[in-house]
């Protein structure tokens, strides 16, 4: 990383006093790094920790000694030994007037925002005193609210031009939607081609709200409609809540990041009034046995028929932002796109076809929520295709942020809950299901079923504790290797009619890969066209968000490196407490999904039911986003 062309060299250092503390950095570090690393607080706006420096906001300034004008510190590199005030009476004048400033072109009403109680302007304001608008303040709405997308709301009257979404879209996932139009005063942050959010190439991740330090930019908001469902006594209301916000809800509710909420979140929303609370883990072993299922047939194909209808490699298809960035650039590749839906789309028809038919429920009066760490998600169960129950298979999704404002509203503070268990029949879920929200989690989860379809071996007895330790970790792009034994088990029944045997996989090596955000994914799809290491691979998960679903566009703000480590290893840890504790751990050995598959999917993962209810074809979906686009 480099601020302002310096590059970082850790292998030098330099000293500088702060306020009169005498601080050793390395070469090139920005001084705000260099400040905040040493305990130091600074007011930062256009500033974040996941993107490059801006110096817009001014916020940051301070007095180095030897230069006349104050220096905005993110994007000042420390090359040389220098002595720095990060407060004096001109600095908070400085401050305090940008701040006024910002006020005089902010529009909106704070009690009605969402972000109102965890907005930075709003807390710079009261940080610095500002209790009234020096230099006036519009009180009538100049730019119409932008509410085009199923995901994603843009009110640009709140937008402070910090260029957060611009940097974010661009950065960390390489799309660009955004871009800085016009100048002096009529400089703003317009969309491509100044189009409505729907209309323009965006993937609906969310990563753009995630950074945004006001409420410009908030996700398409759906409580309202689902308190009516709850509140009409003629609807069965049901909710499936994926691991991802399980592990960050807490801190909505002031709990520091790493702290799963798994069970008191089940007890509030049975309080809320949901009929049912299920687990997404379920569907997610169920994405497992057809995903992982269809892997071996794409293998199998082409190492064995000679048959590329299949294409390798196959990518990972639960994750929508993903899905929707091949469809607008890569309509070529789509046939790679594994068929499976996501763990979302899969409970959607189960819930409305063989739940309801348990039940004697009638479809048209089950209302199917779902929570997720996505903004994408609202997207993705809108698709027309997505309705294989013959009704919408998904009728809303929430983000996790949502889910918050629901419990608030109902009067509960989440920590000091009892827990609770999911309702049956989809209460049974394992740790391959909670790992999804990470990046290489559904890497890891497919692996371990697929190595014991194949080896006949249990996946401890080739990595310790069933953890799969070469598909974890943060690195934007990365490639493993898992080699297959000589000897191999026998076909499991339940594909026993899809494969003959596995002799045709003694000794071969399953190439896999991951990439997480999608400019690493487009970095990984540039590999595969040159015919570098990831062509090679047999399997790819490709996830939109940073991270992985941990740090969607639909979870708690703020994020960054260190919150999205720390609910990771809460996933981690609650798979590893699912091991502890007897709990199942694979998909494959999941009682409920056996049950399904024995009394419902009868041919088995990736058969005729299977398919019309668990799959989908995203080819001329894609086809006509791509010319549209």
């Amino acid at each position: 990383m480099s601020i302002t062309g310096v590059q970082i060299d850790p292998t030098k250092t330099v000293s500088l006093f702060v306020d009169e503390k005498e601080i050793t950095v390395p070469y090139g570090t920005s001084l705000l790094k260099a400040i905040q690393d040493n305990g130091i607080h600074l007011p930062t706006l256009c500033h974040h920790d996941d993107l490059t420096a801006f110096g817009g906001c001014r916020l940051c300034i301070v007095e180095v000694e030897g230069q006349r004008a104050l220096t905005a510190s993110c994007a000042f590199p420390v090359t040389a030994p220098i002595k720095v005030k990060t407060t004096s009476p001109r600095i908070r004048e400085a401050r305090r007037h940008t701040i006024e400033l910002l006020l005089s072109e902010h529009c909106g009403d704070c009690y009605s925002c969402k972000r109102n109680g965890n907005c930075e302007l709003q807390k710079l304001a009261k940080e610095y005193a500002v209790d009234s608008y020096r230099f006036g303040h519009p009180t009538e709405k100049v730019c119409p609210v932008d509410m085009s997308s199923v995901a994603i709301v843009r009110d640009m009257d709140k937008c402070v031009q910090c260029g957060r979404c611009v940097r974010a879209c661009d950065e960390l996932q390489g799309i660009g939607i955004f871009k800085f139009t016009g100048r002096g005063d009529k400089k703003t942050v317009s969309t491509y081609l100044d189009k409505p959010m729907a209309d323009v190439p965006c993937i609906n991740c969310g990563q753009c709200i995630t950074r945004c330090p006001t409420g410009a930019l908030t996700e398409r908001d759906v409580t309202d409609e689902i308190w009516a469902a709850i509140d009409d006594p003629t609807k069965h209301v049901v909710i499936q809540t994926a691991p991802s916000p399980r592990a960050a809800i807490g801190e909505e509710f002031g709990v520091p990041p790493g702290k799963a909420m798994t069970w008191e979140l089940n007890t509030a929303l049975r309080r809320c009034g949901f009929d049912k609370v299920f687990d997404t883990n379920f569907s997610a072993d169920l994405t497992i046995m057809e995903e992982g299922t269809e892997l071996i047939l794409r293998l199998y194909k082409n190492l064995v028929a000679n048959d590329t209808s299949m294409p390798l490699p196959q990518f990972t298809s639960c994750c929508p932002g993903w899905v929707k960035y091949m469809e607008h650039t890569h309509g070529h590749l789509l046939d790679h796109l594994s068929s499976a839906k996501s763990p979302q789309q899969m409970f959607g028809p189960v819930i409305k076809t063989w739940y309801a038919q348990m039940h004697n429920i009638p479809p048209e009066n089950i209302v199917s929520v779902s929570l997720m760490p996505c903004t994408a998600k609202k997207f993705e169960c809108n698709r027309p295709e997505m309705r294989d129950s013959g009704y919408k298979d998904v009728d809303f999704s929430i983000t996790t942020r949502e889910c918050a404002r629901m419990i608030r509203e109902a009067g509960m503070h989440l920590p000091d809950l009892p827990k609770s268990d999911f309702d049956d029949p989809f209460g049974t879920a394992t740790g391959s299901g909670v790992i999804f929200g990470a990046t290489g989690g559904v890497m890891e989860a497919a692996l371990r079923t697929v190595l014991e379809f194949v080896t006949g071996l249990k996946v401890e007895d080739i990595f310790a504790h069933a953890d799969i330790i070469p598909v974890r970790g943060f690195d934007g792009c990365r490639y493993a290797e898992v080699k297959v034994p000589e000897k191999l088990g026998p076909v499991p029944a339940m594909i026993a009619h899809l494969v003959p045997n596995w002799d045709w996989l003694k000794g071969q090596t399953l190439r896999v890969g991951m990439a997480h955000g999608i400019k690493n994914a487009q970095k990984v799809l540039d590999d595969v066209a040159a015919g570098g290491t990831f062509s090679k691979c047999h399997f790819i998960e490709v996830m939109a968000c940073p991270g992985g679903c941990i740090s969607g566009g639909g979870q708690p703000i703020p994020t960054n490196q260190t919150i999205r480590e720390a609910r990771a290893k809460a996933i981690y840890d609650e798979d590893t407490n699912y091991g502890e504790t007897g709990r199942v751990r694979k998909s494959h050995e999941n009682p409920a999904i056996l049950k399904i598959y024995t009394e419902f999917l009868t041919e088995g993962p990736c058969g005729h039911k299977s398919h019309e209810l668990l799959h989908t074809s995203y080819t001329e979906r894609g086809k006509f986003i791509a010319d549209k686009g």
